[in-house]
């Protein structure tokens, strides 16, 4: 039986930042604050976007000035990830960057570092319209999956988690707890994000952790506004808070949400659950739904 992850999860100031050691400066500091209480902190998606103007030399900069100038910093950047993973023994999860794939065309990728700086990578699977017709971010790799001191984990960025069905095959692959780095510019966008968190919880019987960025950032282009709060969901049944919301933050309003889970009650919900939607999850495709027709009374 291994311990429960004591979990973080940033609701990230957007600021202005000046370059990429002031990003780093700002990252430690997260970093110690989170490591007095957690195990595993969670970074929103796209924050060293924030960076996107300072590398371009222009407040503010496009959207495709500031584009071309994080390509070429993303190892850099990853490089202030993991050594700030490595100086405070966390592991990291989140601060999705725009990185060149093998090749040549921008993802949106999400590192899961562990302590000792070793790297492994989720990659945004369905893009927004930002991402796809203005931003040209492409598909990235398929879900993965991720053994951790904790059991196995699992990553959807964003838009990833209104869809069912990465979610799901991160769970039948044995996750209990999916990861989701966020990045919205309106309440709508982040009601989006949680809805979506909240329902895959729900019918995989597990946890989703959210984390996103806040503030407005007049100077980016890319980040320009930035809502959402922080939270963990959970199965909506006996044992759980209402509304399977286990915790969640301020909207709007930057800090750290910290929480302990422990998955030994989702095993016991899953079979002793008043329903068990996780095992009763169609597994066969479902079929076209027919034309009913109606009889004469």
């Amino acid at each position: 039986m291994t311990a429960p992850l004591r979990l973080a999860l940033c609701q990230w100031p957007v600021e202005p930042t000046a370059s990429l050691e002031a990003f780093a400066a700002k990252l430690d500091r997260l970093c110690a604050e989170a490591a007095r209480a957690a195990d595993l902190l969670l970074l929103p998606e796209y924050a060293p976007v924030e960076l996107g103007a300072a590398l371009a030399g222009k407040a503010p900069a496009t959207e495709a000035e500031e584009l071309a100038a994080l390509l070429p910093a993303a190892p850099a950047i990853l490089s202030a990830l993991r050594a700030a993973a490595m100086r405070h023994r966390l592991w990291l999860a989140g601060a999705t960057l725009p990185m060149a794939g093998p090749d040549g065309l921008p993802r949106n990728r999400c590192p899961l570092i562990r302590p000792d700086g070793a790297v492994a990578f989720q990659d945004k699977r369905i893009m927004t319209r930002f991402e796809a017709e203005r931003w040209g971010i492409h598909p990235g790799e398929p879900p993965a999956v991720f053994d951790t001191p904790w059991g196995r984990l699992g990553i959807s960025v964003c838009y990833d988690i209104e869809f069912p069905k990465f979610a799901r095959l991160a769970a039948e692959a044995g996750a209990w707890l999916i990861l989701c780095p966020s990045c919205t510019d309106s309440e709508a966008g982040a009601e989006r994000v949680r809805i979506g968190a909240r329902a895959r919880a729900l019918e995989n019987q597990f946890y989703v952790a959210t984390a996103p960025t806040v503030g407005d950032a007049p100077w980016s282009a890319a980040l320009d506004a930035n809502r959402g709060r922080a939270g963990v969901y959970g199965p909506v049944d006996s044992g759980f808070p209402p509304g399977g919301i286990v915790a969640e933050g301020t909207p709007d309003t930057p800090g750290l949400v910290t929480v302990t889970l422990d998955p030994a009650p989702l095993h016991h919900i899953r079979e002793h659950g008043a329903v068990r939607p996780f095992r009763d999850f169609p597994r066969a495709p479902v079929p076209k739904p027919r034309v009913a027709a109606f009889e004469a009374a």
